[in-house]
């Protein structure tokens, strides 16, 4: 079969589905409008499924149980609390905005699962349909997870994807896939710098948290530049600091909040102790002290190379080997992805889908004015056809 072709006659009911969620964009892991939406979509399908995390994440099953392999798809359903400024008829009225692409996503699984239900009869396996809340942030996917979301049947490989260009310059309708270590973990750390208050013209009679922090933001980097291999991707970013009441005060004390992102596990544990040691040994140094606090949030994303392979041959059949593209390093964004693919051997790739403004500036994900191509969500669903059935029949 012409999968390709099957997804192009669909193609208007997956633009309106994305539209029809691009309008109702919930937040974190209580997504009753949306997993309603998709619900009825299922139900309208004829396709089996139940719900989890309290109603919001939804698992379907085509084909026969516990005959042959089981191959889940996912899809992330969540939005943003971002306001959204596109000029579209469809635009959010509520607040929140799918600024990150989940509407498309979720709107390709559906044409997926048409699809695959369509043809159920062919399938020698099982297809199992992950529609995930809480992607950004919620750890939506380690919630799935804990309720037995790749259990009964048993999952034996995952697929997933994410539309938009890591980059700008990327022709859309491009597959973009790595080998092995593909997105960075998502951590974040805490730091409270303390000194002594005392009046700004008076600094010898307090303890300076501000010149404090100062300090311990520089040797920060030194992590990064000084204590691992140039190769290696990694990230240390201070990116919020509160302190201070006026001009002329030197502050009790600062706040610092800030991410670390790395691909090695190794790294990342030692670069998690090793935050803390220099801003507490800095502090101290210079007369303060130091509170800290490190949150490993998502891990990073790796995805198998055998099961990589696979999909790339599945790939070729839908937009040809010209149109594949190996990342040349990893992309230093997190995706909660990485605790499926810690439970399962998969791989995780993205579908290219640019947006500009009309000055030809990139526009990326988690902007106001972020918005993706719908020629291109038909290729998405015809992707993940094409590799149930590959994967299945082998």
């Amino acid at each position: 079969m012409n999968f390709k072709e099957c997804a192009k006659e669909i193609e208007k009911d997956i633009i309106k589905w994305r539209r029809d969620l691009h309008q109702i964009p919930e937040i974190g892991l209580d997504l009753p409008q949306t997993s309603d939406y998709v619900q009825m979509r299922l139900k309208e399908m004829g396709i089996e499924y139940k719900t989890l995390v309290n109603g919001s994440a939804i698992v379907a099953l085509i084909g026969e149980k516990n005959q042959g392999k089981t191959i889940a798809l996912r899809a992330d359903m969540d939005a943003l609390p971002i306001k959204e400024e596109t000029s579209v008829p469809y635009s959010s009225k509520n607040g929140n905005m799918h600024a990150c692409g989940h509407d498309a996503h979720t709107a390709m699984l559906l044409g997926a699962a048409k699809i695959l239900k369509d043809n159920e009869h062919l399938l020698k396996g099982t297809v199992k349909l992950l529609f995930q809340p809480g992607e950004e942030g919620f750890a939506g996917a380690k919630h799935m997870i804990e309720e037995g979301a790749l259990e009964s049947p048993k999952v034996d490989n995952i697929v997933g994807l994410h539309i938009g260009a890591p980059s700008k310059g990327v022709p859309d309708g491009k597959v973009i896939v790595n080998y092995g270590k593909t997105m960075t973990c998502l951590d974040k750390f805490y730091l409270k710098i303390k000194g002594i208050g005392a009046h700004g013209a008076y600094p010898e009679l307090g303890v300076d948290p501000v010149t404090i922090s100062a300090q311990v933001i520089g040797a920060l980097q030194c992590i990064v530049s000084r204590e691992k291999s140039g190769p290696e991707p990694a990230i240390i970013t201070v990116g919020k600091i509160n302190g201070g009441t006026a001009f002329n005060i030197i502050p009790e004390f600062i706040e610092m909040e800030g991410t670390a992102r790395f691909v090695d596990q190794e790294l990342r544990e030692q670069a998690a102790k090793r935050i803390g040691e220099i801003s507490t040994g800095i502090a101290k140094a210079m007369r303060g002290d130091c509170e800290y606090e490190y949150e490993f949030g998502y891990p990073p994303l790796v995805n198998s190379k055998e099961i990589t392979e696979k999909f790339i041959k599945s790939a070729q059949k839908i937009v040809g080997s010209q149109n594949i593209i190996e990342m040349e390093r990893p992309i230093m964004g997190g995706e909660d992805m990485a605790f499926f693919l810690q439970e399962v051997p998969g791989t995780f790739f993205f579908l290219a889908s640019s947006e500009y403004d009309s000055e030809g500036n990139f526009i990326s994900s988690h902007n106001p004015k972020f918005n993706i191509a719908e020629d291109v969500l038909h290729i998405g669903t015809a992707l993940f056809v094409q590799t149930v059935f590959d994967f299945l029949n082998m």
